[in-house]
């Protein structure tokens, strides 16, 4: 018999094989990314993942159940939060959310992730609508880059202190591109989920934008 202490102790240590450094959750998710297909629990190269950028015009997103908050629900507010999500093609997989900053169960089914993290039947004022960028994994890996200078004051001090790795640079060489990924706006999101957006998330450099409420519909369309 497995206690539940157990099962916490084999979760916090099947979490601890992924890098995460505080406030850098784009690079966290770009290299559990690479680190779920290298052990083989994602496809080759990552293609049932995706990439998934939250964020609005006002960059502030509500989310619940985050670990850096010291309320009891967990909310914070984000200026963007960065999961991934894995949708394998076929049958018998649901969509799952992969988020290093999160307290629900690791990984979580995405139908169980949306209504305790984004909670869209909570009534919200206009200006903390959730956008959601929706990046094909493989697309991510060739393309994002970082410098970390958005994490940098006036002054060029860090406002939380960065990972000890090197910076990402993209496989042409881009130094730093983030800025297009976060920027995520009302005019953006797609008015219907179907097949042309669908399809762009597979060729797309910045895949495309859905609302809260089509989140969960987009990964059920994927096929």
């Amino acid at each position: 018999m497995t206690t539940t202490s157990n099962l916490e102790t084999s979760a916090s240590l099947f979490i601890s094989q992924y890098h995460h450094t505080p406030f850098y959750c784009e690079e966290n998710v770009y290299l559990l990314c690479k680190k779920l297909f290298e052990n083989g629990i994602a496809d080759a190269e990552g293609s049932d993942l995706f990439v998934v950028f939250i964020s609005n015009d006002k960059k502030q997103v509500p989310l619940w159940r985050q670990k850096a908050s010291n309320r009891a629900d967990g909310a914070v507010l984000w200026d963007y939060h960065v999961i991934c999500v894995q949708r394998k093609r076929g049958g018998g997989f649901v969509p799952t959310v992969w988020d290093l900053d999160s307290s629900l169960p690791f990984p979580s089914p995405l139908a169980s992730y949306i209504p305790e993290t984004i909670r869209p039947s909570f009534s919200l004022f206009s200006e903390y609508q959730r956008f959601f960028r929706i990046v094909h994994a493989p697309i991510f890996l060739h393309h994002f880059a970082s410098d970390r200078r958005h994490m940098k004051d006036f002054a060029g001090n860090w406002s939380a202190e960065p990972p000890t790795y090197d910076p990402i640079i993209a496989k042409d060489g881009t130094v730093h591109n983030l800025n297009e990924y976060m920027e995520i706006h009302l005019s953006d999101v797609v008015k219907n989920v179907e097949v042309d957006s669908i399809n762009a998330v597979f060729s797309e450099k910045l895949g495309v934008v859905v609302g809260e409420n089509q989140l969960e519909e987009f990964f059920s369309q994927i096929s």
